[in-house]
């Protein structure tokens, strides 16, 4: 849209006095503007106050001119919105350290704004300042360097700079004022003085601030004084505002003082005279807190949401998919109109004024200064956008279709046993103690007997779920959480009855549920790299704080994962590939941070890395809920150099220690809860051998001195950590190794005396251990790999596309592929629901059929007789020995 530069003056002249007044008294401004030279115009603007003495007759000069340039710029299309909020936000930034520095060098010539902090919050926090709005910073400071006099107390100096700041930016004299300041959304307003040291900030903050306030400090920013002071405040209190569980029983504060606040409204609910566009029904603060309370909630767990501006905040809702894309871009085009209109409003006479006028005839004024056509069609386009936002606050916080529970009838028994049962957990479970537990508790009760009563199997179901509250410490958030959420109990309840590794992982970790709120929980993960720059992404740089979050994303994919397989979302092969990636990304995660632990202390060897090799599942690409990490640690370089640290050590001492700390960062429980077992037993020379082994050591043992049983494991093989130029020199050693001729007589003794060896060690657990049963997965992998070492051919670390490398050569039928996935795909869900290789109970038999795909559990068992049939025909054909398939 061509910018209409007269027709803004006109409509500026003809409908906002206070813009009338203030091109009369500018008119080098108006000059500029007449001509079309927006940019002109505003470097004019912000060098009004130029030659000044002073700085309050400055800042007065800058405001007004800023104001008519803005506000013509913007009836004429040439400033968008956002541009006119950045303008008046970094000015009330300027506006606000020029007077902090003045009040201080007033009693302390001299003196800077050390030690003295100004937080921007609302509008200006989120740099979206109101053409004629207050400001709402909290004044800080530290006692230990505040610039006072001698004879001051710091408390006393502080709150008497903190006035004087007030009156130099608000007070009107002959040139106007510079902006009103609010100082009450500081600690405890009512009781504490003007400014807050730093230290009385935190103290309130940790102990006794109100759930509003976390959502005021969502848009909270650092804008004036001692800059860097202020942004070590508030990553001090980061913790406060973005809990990292989420918190619901503070969103229901918060949605409760919302809700207040639009009871307690005083004005016109219809739009019309006098409708607040900003507290109304449908209006601005309905949109803001739309977004801040969903911020609140996910903003913990996903920094991506920690962003301050409203419009910003709907974008990366959207983006993170936790509310829709229409809903984002319907608010936020509401959210800019509105803006705008509430511009209009003030512009009329410099007012802080949010609401229509009184009277038709100056709604109509209002409505030409925009450029409409009369107030009727103002009214009209507001009564459409209020009614769009208000529709979709009203659902602030509800229920997906997918979540609501039906009712369900209960047996008179049941419930009888159920009252029962509650009054145990009263008197007996720690968790329900407290009376806002018990009143959270009430409120989702019969929630939970229904959930309950409706399980396939209602006393197991009631069972499991006592022994997850029995260990609960606390269980408020919990029972804030199923009350807005009863759809998630019921998947609670199906989590603890059909997968028990699932339910000893949430009786320990609670928390875990914060994953099945995420709008992605039933989706796979990402990429490995997406994985890992989320694993990456921890708030604090130390050690343990990186250990944490990388065991919590981990914890939180993994269960998430599995939740996916109760409620047979995705195939069991796409979440082994799931699992793997999580893993990969996990190794990579660990492994730098622990090598840039370890580099503090040993410094680097030039030339020199650590590789790490994927083997087994790991490197075959699909792991299962209980698989071990299966990885050997080599390095590149020669031998005989030395790392270039304080404490220098020998090359080969040097990557042992390092993969000794790798392996600890994989696996050593934290705050967060363990992570992987590693298995390294795959090393040259097992147990027996280094931890890490150069690349020459690996190659010569694997060609020289390695068992059959190793070349074996070696097909499977992946790198997983390294330089790309490292991970394929190793791809090489690998593929030379592999393709080795060998003869094919000793090959075949080998392999059929491991596996005996094998099935005397580690005979199946029962009846469903597809894995070590004669014509199982065992069996599957010996035979394959028997074929790959005999030819030298199709060695993938993939299974699924070494079969098919072999079955193109006719070694394998075309079938056999189709067969083992069979098998992989059961191993994988039967992880989860049936651990011990026993049969599962009647209800997770039909769960476990349905995640692989099968009708019914007889039609499962039946699939898997034909896959062990298939394998076993294979095994005989190649090895001669028949197998018993019962």
């Amino acid at each position: 849209m061509t910018a209409d530069w007269q027709s803004a003056l006109d409509r500026a002249r003809n409908h906002a006095p206070f813009l009338k007044r203030a091109l009369d008294r500018r008119p080098e401004l108006a000059e500029l503007l007449a001509k079309g030279d927006g940019e002109a115009a505003m470097a004019a603007a912000n060098a009004a106050g130029e030659g000044a003495e002073d700085v309050g007759v400055a800042l007065r000069r800058e405001r007004l001119s800023l104001a008519l340039v803005l506000a013509v710029g913007d009836l004429a299309g040439a400033f968008d919105l956002y541009r006119v909020v950045e303008e008046l936000s970094d000015f009330a930034d300027r506006a606000l350290d020029a007077a902090m520095t003045a009040v201080v060098q007033r009693r302390v010539e001299g003196a800077d704004t050390s030690g003295f902090s100004a937080l921007a919050l609302g509008k200006q926090g989120a740099h979206e300042l109101n053409y004629s709005s207050d400001i709402d910073p909290i004044l800080l400071f530290d006692p230990e360097r505040l610039a006072r006099r001698e004879r001051d107390e710091p408390g006393d100096a502080a709150a008497r700079y903190a006035r004087q700041v007030v009156e130099m930016l608000g007070q009107a004299t002959g040139e106007g004022y510079v902006m009103r300041v609010d100082l009450r959304l500081r600690p405890a307003s009512e009781v504490s003085p003007l400014a807050i040291s730093f230290g009385a900030a935190i103290s309130h903050y940790e102990s006794s601030a109100l759930a509003w306030e976390r959502a005021a400090y969502i848009r909270a920013r650092a804008a004036a004084g001692d800059i860097a002071a202020g942004e070590a405040f508030l990553d001090d209190i980061r913790p406060f505002v973005w809990r990292r569980s989420l918190d619901f029983t503070a969103i229901e504060e918060v949605r409760r003082l919302t809700s207040r606040i639009r009871s307690a409204f005083k004005g016109t609910r219809e739009v019309g005279p006098g409708f607040d566009i900003k507290k109304g029904r449908g209006g601005i603060r309905e949109i803001e807190f739309y977004a801040q309370t969903h911020q609140l909630i996910y903003g913990g767990r996903n920094p991506s949401l920690r962003v301050r501006g409203t419009r910003a905040a709907l974008d990366a809702l959207a983006a993170a998919e936790i509310i829709g894309a229409d809903d984002a871009r319907v608010l936020g085009e509401s959210y800019d109109r509105l803006r705008t209109i509430e511009h209009r409003f003030q512009m009329v006479e410099d007012r802080q004024t949010h609401a229509l006028p009184d009277t038709a005839e100056k709604i109509d004024n209002v409505a030409r200064l925009d450029g409409l056509a009369d107030g009727e069609a103002l009214v009209d386009e507001l009564k459409v956008i209020t009614e769009r936002v208000a529709a979709r606050y009203d659902d602030l916080l509800g229920e997906d279709a997918e979540d609501e529970v039906t009712s369900v009838s209960v047996p008179l028994e049941f419930r009888d046993h159920f009252d029962e049962r509650v009054e145990h957990w009263r008197g007996s479970i720690r968790a329900l103690r407290s009376t806002e537990a018990r009143k959270a508790f009430d409120a989702m009760r019969d929630d939970l007997l229904e959930a309950l009563a409706a399980a396939p199997d209602p006393d197991h179901a009631m069972a499991r779920w006592e022994t997850l509250l029995s260990r609960l410490p606390t269980a408020i958030n919990l029972f804030r959480l199923f009350e807005q959420r009863p759809g998630l109990l019921d998947r609670v309840l199906r989590i603890l009855t059909q997968a028990r590794p699932l339910a000893d992982a949430l009786a320990r970790r609670p928390e875990l549920l914060d994953a099945l709120i995420d709008p992605t929980a039933m989706q796979l993960p990402g990429s490995v790299d997406q994985l890992a720059a989320r694993m990456q992404a921890s708030e604090e740089s130390d050690y343990e704080s990186k250990l944490d979050r990388l065991r919590q994303v981990v914890g939180d994919e993994r269960f998430a994962l599995g939740a996916q397989m109760v409620e047979c979302r995705n195939d069991p092969l796409d979440i082994a590939e799931g699992l793997c990636r999580v893993a990969e990304a996990a190794v990579r995660t660990g492994a730098d941070a622990a090598i840039a632990e370890f580099r503090q202390q040993h410094g680097r060897i030039p030339g020199s890395e650590l590789v790490v090799l994927g083997l087994g599942r790991l490197g075959g690409g699909a792991l299962t809920h209980a698989s071990d990490l299966d990885v050997v640690f080599l390095f590149t370089g020669d031998l005989g150099q030395e790392s270039d640290g304080e404490r220098p050590l020998s090359i080969s001492l040097y990557y042992n220690r390092l993969a000794a700390r790798v392996v600890s960062a994989l696996s050593v429980p934290t705050a967060e809860g363990a992570l992987y077992e590693i298995d390294t037993r795959l090393r040259p020379q097992g147990q027996q051998g280094p931890l890490a082994v150069s690349f020459d050591a690996f190659a010569k043992y694997q060609q020289e001195a390695a068992w059959t049983w190793e070349h074996m494991a070696l097909a499977r093989a992946r790198p997983l950590y390294g330089s790309n130029a490292a991970c394929s020199e190793l791809s090489t050693i690998i593929h030379e190794v592999l393709v080795s001729p060998r003869d094919p007589v000793t090959l075949k003794e080998d392999v059929l005396s491991m596996r005996a060896d094998m099935l005397a060690a580690k005979p199946p657990k029962g009846p469903l251990d597809v894995k070590l049963m004669r014509g199982g997965l065992v069996d599957s992998e010996f035979l394959v790999h028997y074929l790959q070492l005999r030819e030298g051919i199709g060695f993938e670390p993939g299974l699924e596309k070494a079969i098919a490398a072999l079955s193109d050569a006719g070694l394998l039928p075309p079938g056999h592929a189709e067969h083992h996935l069979t098998l992989t795909r059961f191993l994988v869900a039967e992880r989860l629901f049936a651990p011990d290789g026993a049969e599962p109970n009647e209800a997770t038999r039909a769960v476990l059929a349905q995640a692989c795909g099968e009708d019914s559990y007889k039609d499962l068992l039946q699939t898997l007789a034909r896959a062990r049939q298939c394998v076993a025909a294979q095994w005989a054909e190649h090895f001669g020995e028949t197998l018993e398939i019962e």
